[in-house]
């Protein structure tokens, strides 16, 4: 689907919980259109901010005990971890900039 890490039931403690630097979390399924539109746009995120923000994708319909703990209802949603706490997190697919202010605006208040 893309170059972004997945992580499932196995990884998403370590991976994401535990990670030292904010983690946004692309719940996605094979049967989504939105989250394949979405992709190339987290991929770009990804690339660009590699040095502060870590970008994974979670398979909802593999990994259904963590979409249950953090009550993921809609797809695509997109969570932001940080420290282990969601701190912001979107249902729906995002344009790059507003999805960029969005990001933004969460990290700022959470540092």
């Amino acid at each position: 689907m893309s170059d972004l890490q997945a992580v499932d039931e196995t990884t998403f403690d370590d991976l994401v919980l535990r990670s030292d630097k904010p983690v946004l979390v692309d719940f996605w399924a094979q049967w989504c259109p939105p989250c394949h539109q979405i992709v190339p746009v987290l991929g770009q995120i990804a690339s660009e901010r590699s040095d502060h923000l870590t970008i994974v994708k979670l398979n909802s319909d593999e990994n259904p005990s963590i979409s249950a703990r953090y009550r993921v209802m809609a797809l695509p949603t997109l969570m932001l971890f940080h420290r282990g706490e969601v701190i912001w997190s979107v249902v729906g697919a995002r344009p790059k900039a507003k999805l960029l202010k969005e990001l933004d605006d969460a990290l700022l208040t959470a540092v």
